[in-house]
């Protein structure tokens, strides 16, 4: 009867150790920056032509509360988003590659801005010079992205780089960024 009760504790003892051990390392090559075996894609996959019609479907932003921002670059007020998930392109408001409230060094007070501004074909090479010059640690975030509006979508969140002391914006108005560089540093 001793061993028993003390054989099962010790059983599941080594057992989850071992489980553990296994999640440990597995956690660790999953860390290690794998090689982009896909380019990332560019382009959309159907023309903003047909972007109104029901056939096709959009990604979006998701997120905005007022605005959207679909994969094809077009922003939009929340109301005029189609049943697809694109942007309604015969509303008058709806605007495509809009970088209203952005400054020319890539960063942007609104977010849904953000991402229509960095989808810009234009913006093409200064992605790609971005990725090519990603530290180590943001690789293994930006390898999981496919497409540039994945990318863009990445970019233009808040992240460590947006903050200075970890705990204020560097720029407090304009925190949302594509740009290759972070906002400057607000003087101490």
């Amino acid at each position: 009867v001793l061993c028993v009760v003390f054989g099962l504790p010790l059983v599941y003892f080594l057992t989850s150790t071992f489980k553990q051990e296994e999640r440990t390392v597995r956690d660790r090559n999953l860390l290690q920056v794998q090689e982009h075996e896909q380019p990332i894609m560019w382009k959309v996959k159907f023309s903003s032509g047909n972007s109104s019609q029901l056939s096709n479907q959009c990604r979006n932003s998701v997120q905005g509360k007022l605005l959207i921002t679909d994969e094809l670059g077009y922003i939009c007020e929340r109301k005029d988003l189609l049943v697809n998930g694109c942007c309604n392109v015969n509303v008058p408001s709806t605007k495509l590659y809009s970088c209203d409230s952005c400054l020319p060094n890539g960063c942007c007070s609104v977010y849904e801005y953000c991402v229509s501004c960095c989808l810009q074909p234009s913006k093409q090479h200064l992605l790609e010079r971005f990725l090519n010059r990603a530290a180590i640690a943001f690789q293994n975030l930006f390898m999981a992205v496919e497409d540039r509006f994945e990318l863009c979508l990445a970019k233009c969140r808040t992240s460590s780089q947006s903050v200075q002391h970890e705990n204020t914006y560097r720029d407090p108005i304009a925190k949302y960024c594509y740009g290759e560089y972070p906002p400057e540093l607000l003087p101490v």
